[in-house]
């Protein structure tokens, strides 16, 4: 049996990080025309975060089925 609320949790997670970040820079953008250091790097980890929330699943899905059969 899956865990939905956790893989929900964890989807929601991956989405919010990556709005949050893409709203910051585009604040930063706005207000000093340019995006510091620490910024890029928050925006790298998110979306590192991220595409390893949503690749695993895919991953472990994937080896799954391969086993199953």
């Amino acid at each position: 049996m899956e865990n939905t609320h956790f893989k929900v949790s964890q989807y929601a997670c991956a989405v919010l990080l990556i709005v949050s970040s893409i709203a910051l820079v585009a604040y930063q953008v706005v207000s000093i025309e340019d995006v510091a250091a620490g910024l890029l790097y928050y925006v790298a980890q998110s979306f590192l975060l991220a595409g390893s929330i949503f690749g695993l699943e895919q991953y472990v899905r994937i080896i799954s089925q391969r086993y199953r059969k």
